[in-house]
Formats: C-alpha cells, structure tokens, sequence
C-alpha cells in the first residue's frame, strides 16, 4: 500500500537516524526530502508546504521532552504532522503532542432500533463491492444486517450484490423489474421492518455521466429514509479530486464517513487520503484488496506508524501518560551519570511492569516480533523475583547495595521467598545496568536485550 510514500518517507528518516549532528542544514535536507515524497504521492502542495514549515520550525526550536533524544523528538514531531493531515484536521495542520491525536473512529449504531447506512459514490469507486465488505464487518462485530440494492443504473449491480451477500449470509432486497430507485427504497425498508435487523444498508446507484441527475437522486433518497450514518466511497486512485468529489456529496446528503478504496495499487492514494480528510469527514475505512475480508479500519497514528515503520507509538506513549509515569530531575541526572541506585533500578522496573513488557518491546520501533514468547516469560519472571528481593531490602541496602554481604543476602532471601543465587543475579544486573548507562545511548536496548539473553 502507498510503496512509494512509504520509500520516500523512511529514506528521509535515515537521514536523521544515522546523522551525528542535527543542524538547520540537515532539517532542511529532511524536509525536501518529506516534500518530494507527499508531492510524488499527489499531496496537495499547499498542505505539503504546511507540514513542512511546521516540521522545520518545531525541529529547529522545541526542546525535547525529558528522557527523549532530539533525534527521537524530531521523529515523532514528522510522526505526528503526517498524522494530523489524515486525522480530521482539515487544511489547517496544528502543532499538536501526538497524544492529541484523534484515534480511529467509533463505529456504533443505536440498540433496539434499525438503523440505516446510506452509501453514496460514482460509478467505479467500488461502492457495490465496499457494501458487501462493510456488511461484512458489521456481522462479524455482532450486528445483523440486510442491503438493499437500490442501483438501477448499472447493469447486473444486483446480481452482483446478491452473490456477494449469499458468501457472508446477509439478505438483499432488490427488484430488477423496477427502475425507480426511491419506490425500491421504500419497499425495502418496508419488506425489513418485519425482520429483527439491526443496520440496513443501501447501495445507492453512481455514474459518470449526468452527475446532476445523481445527485438530485441521492438527495431525495437522503430526505426520505433520514439515515443514521452516511458513508460516502471514494476510489483512491482519484488523488486530490477527492476533495471535491466528497464536498459535492456532502452538499445533498452529509457525510458521516468516508470509505478509500484502491489503495493498494494507486499513486495518488496519500493525495486521496489527505483530500478526503480535508472535508472535515472522518475517513472510517480503506480498502486494502479484493477479497471481503479487505476493509481495515483506518487510524490515523497507525497508518502513519506503518510509513515510517515506526509501529504504533501514540499507543505506547498514551500508556504511559495515562499511569502518569514522570521521572524526576534527579533520578534522570544519576541515570545518565551512571550513579544508578538499585531504588532507580526498581523505580523503572516498576514503570516497564505497569505498562507490561509485551506492550512495551511491541511498540518500540524494529523490536516488535523480534523477541520472542518463551523469552519473555524468562524475563517478566526475574522482573517479579527481583521485585520481591528490592523490597525486603532496608532502605539503605537499597541505596548503597555495595554494602549487601552474605548475611545480608541470606536475610534478603529468607524475606522474599527468593534464593540466595537469585538475589546475587540482581545485583549483578544493576551493575550492569550502572556501566551501561555509561555506554553511547544508542547502545542501550542492544545491552539490555543481551543481559537478559534476547540480543
């Protein structure tokens, strides 16, 4: 999906990854480097500009946060523009922290009701085919759905439907021997009110030709069933006439969503994605295939992470922000040092335990997959043996485990339930993790992988 994007992007990171001094000179280069990508993906030029004033201005005088690189900063400052113009932004790109990113979009209807889903597109964007995907999705979350195949204008448009809904087992009104697509509507939702339905979907006709008559038609079918969700289908290969084509339908019927199509072999997808956000319409879905299975929820922060191949780190750092974990002057000034106390040791234990090691090596950039299951059970069981060894531990062991002889390491032992070999194991991993701290940071996960076996 997006190949070229996503060449272009992670090129331009290389850039910062492996340059041994940031300057003006190199954020510059990056950024030409971010304009020729969006550019060559059909990105609008005026919002490409935006994106990259911002990335320049914010590299150049914001101050890392406490703990992160400036290397890391300016990575997530890119991650976090790139994901504003696909998240419901529109043309005006904020300076925004990543955890104010809007997440994918909640899809839910209302209970004991039947509601309807009104699906609007021009012939060819795969709206037919869209509508079996989403019906798909729909029963697979536990709703119960029946279409109605009110496209008169194509031929074999509901052949094609009722083909489709018989492979995911979903009913489909239609009646080829009536070509008023308003009376079929009507008798649809008439032959459904019987059934316990949850979500009705309408397929909608689209055309090329008399877009004016289209439109005239969607508008009417909109005042007459008052739908509760209006997703509107857009093929990506369309790139920034996007835009347009989504406000000329918002103007008749407005849309809730927007559905991309196309992805997987289009050019112009980031131009349709970006064009497509920029009406203020949330984009709910991209097609990724052909196969019904082929519709994925779109997040903004995840689509993103997949360019960079970054992972999902708004996922990590809102887990974070939401235990409140805060590392103190003081202790980051002795961790950098390499004056670690065993409390500091504990302290970030603590901090990894709470936000569960799985999530944490997950959503670190190219460790995701790389450690593998049995491994980590070896881990996050020392991490609980130590835990217990720290806190039978006095106050000034903790401080100053120099001090821990054998009779104190039999005490410590006899506390936690712990044998005596375990609680040597831990001092001698926290000093090694004191001379690593000492080591080049980008160093660091490589050490700390291999103390525990994993590297």
């Amino acid at each position: 999906m997006l190949d070229n994007l996503k060449t272009g992007l992670r090129n331009a990171l290389k850039k910062i990854v492996s340059a041994s001094d940031i300057n003006e000179e190199l954020i510059d280069s990056l950024c030409k480097d971010i304009q020729r990508s969006l550019l060559q993906s059909d990105v609008n030029v005026r919002l490409v500009l935006s994106i990259t004033k911002n990335l320049k201005e914010r590299s150049l005088n914001e101050q890392p946060p406490k703990g992160l690189s400036r290397k890391d900063h300016i990575i997530s400052i890119l991650y976090g523009e790139i994901a504003s113009m696909l998240g419901y932004q529109g043309d005006k790109i904020k300076n925004i922290d990543l955890h104010e990113i809007s997440d994918e979009p909640k899809i839910s209807f209302v209970p004991n009701k039947q509601n309807i889903v009104l699906m609007l597109g021009i012939q060819g964007s795969g709206k037919t085919t869209t509508t079996i995907k989403f019906a798909r999705w729909l029963t697979r979350h536990g709703y119960r759905v029946g279409i109605i195949g009110a496209d008169t204008w194509r031929p074999g448009a509901l052949t094609q439907l009722k083909m489709n809904a018989v492979k995911i087992k979903v009913d489909v009104y239609g009646d080829e021997n009536n070509k008023d697509p308003i009376e079929i509507v009507k008798n649809g939702l008439n032959h459904f009110t019987s059934n316990n339905y949850d979500v009705i979907i309408i397929d909608t006709a689209g055309r090329h030709k008399e877009e004016s008559g289209l439109l005239k038609e969607m508008n009417e079918i909109y005042h007459i069933v008052s739908p509760d969700l209006v997703l509107l289908v857009i093929d990506g290969t369309m790139g920034q006439q996007a835009h347009n084509q989504a406000k000329a339908f918002h103007d008749v019927a407005p849309v809730g969503g927007i559905i991309i199509t196309k992805l997987d072999g289009s050019a112009k997808g980031g131009g349709a994605l970006a064009a497509s956000a920029a009406t203020g319409a949330k984009i709910y879905f991209i097609g990724s295939g052909e196969r019904i299975d082929d519709l994925e929820v779109f997040s903004p922060t995840r689509f993103v992470g997949r360019l960079l191949g970054m992972g999902d780190i708004k996922a990590l750092l809102e887990m974070a922000k939401s235990l409140e974990i805060k590392s103190d002057e003081d202790q980051a000034r002795r961790l950098l040092g390499g004056k670690m106390t065993i409390e500091d040791f504990y302290s970030q234990m603590e901090n990894v335990g709470k936000m569960g090691f799985r999530n944490v090596l997950d959503n670190i950039p190219g460790l995701s997959g790389f450690v593998k299951e049995d491994q980590l059970d070896v881990l996050e069981n020392k991490m609980e043996k130590w835990r217990f060894i720290i806190q039978s531990m006095t106050n000034y062991e903790k401080k100053n485990p120099d001090i821990i002889n054998d009779s104190r390491r039999k005490r410590i032992a006899r506390g936690s339930g712990i044998t005596e070999h375990d609680v040597k194991e831990l001092i001698k991993q926290y000093n090694n993790s004191k001379s690593m701290m000492k080591q080049a940071k980008g160093r660091q996960m490589q050490g700390f992988l291999r103390r525990f076996g994993m590297g």
